[in-house]
This record gives structure tokens, C-alpha cells and sequence, in this order.
């Protein structure tokens, strides 16, 4: 995964941009409560972008990893650096989201509730479900990011748990946030257009070593002369 200069200059404008509002820095609250509740309406924000972020992520991914682009699409070179883009805009934005709800007191989460699952305040087992779900997408980013440290074949069978990953994420979405009621449309929507993108994926590979050994064990077409047909003496004098 390559992050140029100019990536880490946008990323850090945004967390600037986040802590600056959280702080009541710009448009500063009179209500002492709008003021509290401000960090938490922040991470939940972040925490809905990263959300959408990654669903586009994953799905670009699974066009990247549909049988038919080496073939037929062959989408790899333009739409590549945008599944670097989002990977790492995903977790610029999964970071401030964990990040300020691990500082707020409002959201009852705390540093250890965020990192270590079940120990939450708030929805323990919403949260639980998030953290490792978090945990898995580095794992999938990790490997595909030092691909030479893992035996032949390993980074790929670990970047396709990323679509685990995600349904962590989904889950959590729906059940730790108090909008989601709300939201649940579009939670919806987005989780069924995942699930679609992966059963065609599954489908499309499962189906081509059918169609290739029904080319390859069909009976091959000789090219034979055709057979002299005998003419009567009688015709020949």
C-alpha cells in the first residue's frame, strides 16, 4: 500500500479539522450540554463515513478479485489505486472514530472498552463485535501490505477475510449505534449489495472449472477427406 505526502497532508487536515470542532474552537456551544455531547457526535459521524468508506473498499476489492476482470474486464491498473485510496481513508476515519470515543467520557466506551473486546461501558457486546472486527481488517491490511513475509498463497487467503471484516463492522453498525434505526435502510442496502457481490464472485469461480473441463474433455473435430464414391465400368466407358 503506497501513501504519498499528499495523502498524510489530507489525512492530517482532517483530524485537525475533527479536533478543532470537537473543541469547540469554531461556532462554540452556549448549552454546557451540546458542548458535551459534541466529541460524541463527532466519533458517531466518523464512525458512519468509515462505514460507507469501507463497504466501497471492500466492494471495489471484490471486483479487483472477480474471475472475470483478468479476462474480460481487466479493470486491475485503473481502479487499483483507488482500492489503496479507500484503504487507507477507510482507517484514517475508523482511527478518529475509536479515537474519540475512547476519550469521551459521554460515550462510556474508554481506551480499554476500545482495544480489548467486552470491556466497554457502553453495549459491551456491540463493541466487542466492532474491536474485532477492527482487528481483522489490519490483519487483512497487514498482509497485504508485507506480502513477501507470508508463504505463496497466504496473503490471499487472508485478505479475503476482510469480507469477515466487514460483516463485523455491519453488525456493529446496526447494534452499537442509537441511530441506527435510522440508518438501517442504508445499512441494508449496502450489506445485501456486499453479500450479492460476494455470492456472484463465488458463483462465477465455481462455475469456470465446470465450463473448462466440459471444453477440455469434449471429443476433438479431425478433419477428415471425404470417402471416394465408386464409379460403374459401365459410366466409365
Amino acid at each position: 500500500m503506497r501513501v504519498s505526502p499528499s495523502i498524510l497532508v489530507i489525512v492530517g487536515g482532517l483530524a485537525v479539522l475533527v479536533a478543532v470542532i470537537v473543541t469547540n474552537q469554531v461556532l462554540p456551544a452556549d448549552d454546557p450540554g451540546v458542548a458535551r455531547l459534541r466529541p460524541w457526535l463527532a466519533a458517531r459521524a466518523l464512525g458512519v463515513t468509515a462505514y460507507l468508506l469501507l463497504a466501497l473498499d471492500v466492494g471495489v476489492g471484490l471486483v479487483l478479485a472477480h474471475p472475470r476482470n483478468a479476462v474480460a474486464w481487466r479493470l486491475t491498473k485503473p481502479v487499483f489505486p483507488w482500492h489503496e485510496l479507500l484503504t487507507v481513508f477507510t482507517f484514517a476515519f475508523l482511527a478518529m472514530h475509536v479515537g474519540l470515543l475512547a476519550a469521551d467520557p459521554y460515550a462510556n466506551v474508554g481506551p480499554i472498552g476500545a482495544l480489548v473486546p467486552g470491556l466497554s461501558g457502553y453495549r459491551p457486546p456491540a463493541v466487542a463485535v466492532g474491536t474485532v472486527g477492527t482487528y481483522a481488517l489490519v490483519l487483512t491490511a497487514v498482509s497485504a501490505k508485507w506480502t513477501k513475509l507470508l508463504p505463496s498463497g497466504w496473503w490471499l487467503r487472508l485478505h479475503r477475510f476482510s469480507v469477515v471484516a466487514f460483516l463485523l463492522i455491519w453488525t456493529h453498525a446496526v447494534l452499537a449505534g442509537t441511530d441506527s434505526g435510522v440508518l438501517l435502510p442504508m445499512y441494508l442496502a449496502t450489506g445485501c449489495l456486499i453479500l450479492a457481490a460476494v455470492a456472484h464472485r463465488w458463483w462465477t469461480a465455481r462455475a469456470r472449472p465446470a465450463r473448462r473441463e466440459v471444453v477440455t474433455g469434449s471429443p476433438a473435430r479431425v478433419a477428415t477427406r471425404p470417402t471416394p464414391v465408386p464409379v460403374p465400368v459401365a459410366e466409365q466407358a
